[in-house]
């Protein structure tokens, strides 16, 4: 099923204003420890998702592309590039970038979830698992304080991006962006942050 993603796209106002909290600052963090496993971090946990999970995410996705085809959704940009990689960045940067990438994620769902109820169900699972691993990320990263390094280079642009998406993009298109990652995202960011390291 394939989605215009050239030209205009019909705005959703409550999807906007729910999105606009994710444009704060991201603050500077680092791994705790040296492994993505170090006390009180298990994220490692998070390589592969179960079958159960992956079937969940993919009936939202499937629901999520159906809403957008009655929205009539046309994107002249995609908020994540081909080119989008965590493993550009360096393994410190890698749980930043994701965090980032999962909380605007959760943001723009749970706005959908609000603005239609056909998806009210069929995205509970899936806002459900995307809230623990967001939780279970956070407990790897120790904020920096204020006045510390700021994101520099690619990290900063990706950071830069996310935040300014909400305002950038249509309400429309910001969902249709989130929902063609949402793979990327659960198969591919996810399991390189998991893999520490090992993600080369």
């Amino acid at each position: 099923m394939k989605l215009d993603m050239t030209g205009g796209c019909m705005p959703v106002l409550v999807l906007m204003a729910a999105v606009l909290t994710v444009t704060g600052a991201v603050p500077v963090a680092r791994l705790r420890g040296a492994l993505p496993d170090a006390r009180g971090c298990h994220i490692a946990h998070f390589k592969s998702l179960s079958p159960q999970e992956l079937q969940a995410f993919k009936r939202a996705k499937d629901a999520l592309e159906e809403s957008l085809l009655l929205k009539d959704c046309r994107c002249p940009s995609r908020l994540f590039p081909r080119t989008w990689d965590l493993r550009q960045l360096q393994v410190r940067e890698r749980p930043v970038a994701l965090e980032a990438e999962l909380a605007l994620t959760l943001k723009v769902l749970e706005a959908a979830a609000d603005a239609d109820s056909a998806l009210v169900d069929v995205l509970d699972q899936p806002l459900h698992t995307l809230h623990h691993i967001l939780s279970q990320l956070r407990a790897c990263i120790q904020p920096q304080p204020t006045a510390g390094p700021r994101p520099r280079g690619r990290l900063h642009h990706w950071l830069h991006r996310l935040q300014e998406a909400p305002e950038k993009e249509s309400p429309g298109c910001l969902e249709a962006s989130v929902t063609f990652n949402l793979f990327r995202l659960l198969t591919r960011d996810l399991k390189c942050v998991a893999s520490g390291d090992l993600c080369v």
